[in-house]
């Protein structure tokens, strides 16, 4: 806190009064009679470019209020001294915590509504964020002819300089990362590499491709009595050097002090835990027992199912990387199997002796498909109809006594499971598209009388929560491409290959007619292609969600962690890529699925409200007031040392994260605001 008060007074010491107020320095003669009124939303003024749709979609993410200005909108409001600020109560009021522009001028410079933002910033200690600009004097940089850089930045090492990491923004960090070079025929990203002049603190550096020294890409330029963040290289939302990158932005613009929050969040489901899994046939390009599979020839094939010695080293690895899976079991599918295997299973005994070790959730005893009944006459299946031409569903009884019997199974051993949670067998229950367009209408029911709140659904197919029946809520999980069906790596590598390969290369040819796949060059080594292409494929994508505040699970299967174990290099590289970005005070939030649901309502209900401008909240010097619908959880970041105000007294505020500290919050007892004191 000591770094940032001194960073803030330096800061300051141009600023005027007002704006000193504002950063939390007090003035001589200032007082809370004549603090201004700075309400917690944001103006962006965006001109249609990634990059401040990359901002835009921090902002959305985080929960933080914002007001658009489309620059391409020949309706769109002219911003006046009017627009940005009024009073209210006497008291002068900045409707704007901070401002997000395209770049350092886009109204011109000079020009009637430029000049009125800068005296607006200039007035309320108001930041403004340089979404995307070039190297010159105008915004404290020497012009890239003068030692600097122009031009593709993929690859390049970038380092947070000390002033961005003590006391900075970006504090999170652990100070090293890399721009993506994820294809060498393609340029990814291209920026403006460039020395600071007087008056810039840079908080990114590279290396000056080509030249000596470093050269800034990101850092904050004082003066005018202004604070603008300046960033000269181009990005989008999805690249990760903007992800890593995206809360500190978000933290300089706000000052810290902001509705909404974010977390790194990272869970990773297994299903199939005491049953088997069907296994890829390589030569027949698919899997016996699915429909579309044929009936010719014998299957020789073996089901794939986790050792004991599988299940000791999934204890051991968890414990080694202090991450917990959650087993996502089918107890009935284990009884089966040890019946028709003499009676006794060391799997079940081993993963029942570690079974504190992990979260357990239901998966259905037996896992049928709980939707309609399927007539597997036909390729693909299709709903068996009744007489009347009504479709055949699955008994409201089946579907609950699949839920109750798993679920008093896991009583009966220990098992450390939710009653809330569930995920059915292949989500099924759930509407499939094409052949069943609605939920199994049996579905619901059964789970509200066996007091199921979250079940599990696809994220691939619904990526949105939803209600099923009348008091449960989905779960979207990402489905990983670590494939069910695999034990090997080049059995994963094979099937890989049939799907991502051209029909002129072997494939399949299902990438060539899906707009959103993208077909091999040529197919995997089966013997390499798993750990050279597929591992750090699956893993950016999997830590592309960790970075964009998404807590939705990933799920994998129980095969996965047996015979080669492949679900574990992926994990491996996600953790460490991890590690190797984020600073301690960041770590991976592992949540359960009841969690995770709650999360996702309460940002549902949060949008709603902001959205329906229901939520009013303002700083006034070192109180934050926020008002809300009754009920609705209030998400808040504020810097370390803040207090909520009680009826009596105070408590301390949110829970530490990335060197703040934030929380859903809510009214204290008998008052109608979240009231909190900063230090």
């Amino acid at each position: 806190m000591a770094h940032r008060a001194h960073r803030r007074r330096a800061v300051a010491a141009t600023a005027t009064a007002a704006a000193l107020i504002t950063l939390g320095t007090a003035a001589p003669d200032a007082s809370a009679a004549t603090d201004p009124r700075i309400d917690l939303r944001v103006l962006v003024v965006d001109d249609g470019g990634g990059q401040v749709g990359a901002i835009t979609a921090q902002l959305q993410s985080e929960g933080i209020p914002y007001s658009r200005v489309d620059l391409d909108d020949s309706g769109r409001p002219t911003l006046t001294a009017a627009f940005l600020s009024d009073t209210v109560n006497g008291r002068p009021r900045a409707k704007f915590q901070g401002v997000v522009l395209p770049n350092e001028a886009p109204f011109g410079a000079g020009s009637a509504e430029q000049t009125a933002l800068e005296t607006y910033e200039r007035t309320y200690g108001i930041p403004q964020v340089d979404a995307y600009t070039w190297a010159h004097p105008e915004v404290g940089l020497d012009y890239t002819d003068q030692g600097g850089y122009a031009g593709g930045l993929d690859g390049s090492p970038a380092t947070v300089t000390s002033a961005g990491k003590a006391g900075g923004p970006f504090g999170y960090l652990d100070g090293a990362f890399s721009f993506e070079d994820n294809s060498p025929s393609v340029q990814e990203s291209y920026g403006f590499v460039a020395r600071p002049r007087t008056g810039f603190t840079s908080y990114v550096d590279v290396p000056v491709p080509g030249g000596t020294g470093t050269g800034s890409l990101l850092g904050e330029y004082a003066h005018d009595g202004r604070r603008e963040l300046v960033v000269t290289f181009a990005y989008n939302q999805y690249q990760q050097q903007f992800r890593v990158l995206a809360r500190g932005i978000v933290e300089w613009l706000t000052q810290g002090v902001h509705l909404g929050q974010a977390r790194n969040y990272f869970a990773v489901h297994v299903d199939d835990v005491f049953a088997p899994d069907a296994r890829w046939d390589t030569d027949r390009n698919c899997t016996p027992g699915d429909i579309d599979c044929g009936s010719g020839g014998t299957d020789t094939t073996t089901p794939i199912r986790m050792t004991a010695t599988d299940a000791q080293y999934a204890a051991s690895w968890q414990q080694s990387h202090g991450f917990t899976l959650d087993m996502v079991f089918n107890a009935g599918a284990g009884e089966e199997w040890k019946s028709e295997h003499g009676g006794t299973d060391a799997l079940t005994d081993q993963l029942l002796a570690d079974k504190a070790r992990y979260r357990w959730v239901n998966h259905t005893y037996t896992h049928p498909f709980l939707g309609c009944v399927q007539d597997t006459s036909t390729v693909p299946w299709s709903c068996a109809r009744n007489a009347d031409g009504s479709t055949q569903w699955v008994s409201r009884s089946e579907i609950s006594s699949q839920i109750s019997d798993n679920y008093n199974w896991a009583q009966r051993h220990g098992l450390s499971t939710d009653r809330s949670e569930l995920v059915t067998g292949e989500h099924s229950g759930l509407r499939t598209l094409p052949q069943q367009p609605q939920d199994n209408p049996n579905l619901g029911p059964a789970l509200a009388a066996n007091g199921v709140k979250w079940t599990g659904s696809d994220n691939s197919r619904e990526p949105d929560q939803r209600l099923v029946g009348s008091s449960t809520l989905t779960v979207p999980r990402y489905p990983m491409n670590v494939y069910y069906n695999v034990g090997t790596k080049a059995e994963m590598a094979d099937e890989y290959n049939w799907i991502y390969t051209s029909k002129a290369d072997g494939g399949s040819g299902i990438c060539e007619n899906n707009p959103t796949s993208t077909c091999l060059s040529a197919p995997l080594d089966t013997a390499t292609g798993y750990t050279d292409h597929i591992v750090p494929t699956e893993a950016r994508t999997d830590l592309g969600h960790v970075l964009a505040n998404d807590p939705r699970p990933h799920y994998a299967h129980q095969s996965n962690l047996a015979e080669d174990r492949v679900l574990y290099p992926v994990l491996d590289r996600v953790l460490a890529d991890y590690q190797a970005l984020f600073a301690a005070n960041t770590p991976i939030v592992n949540l359960r699925q009841s969690a995770i649901g709650a999360e996702l309502q309460n940002r549902a209900t949060w949008q709603t409200a902001l959205a329906g401008g229901k939520v009013t909240a303002y700083r006034i010097g070192n109180t934050v007031t926020v008002t809300a619908p009754s009920g609705t959880q209030i998400p808040v970041t504020v810097p370390e040392g803040t207090k909520q105000q009680l009826l009596l007294g105070t408590t301390t505020f949110g829970t530490a994260y990335a060197g703040e500290r934030s929380a859903w919050g809510t009214p204290a007892p008998l008052q109608s605001a979240l009231t909190l004191k900063l230090p």
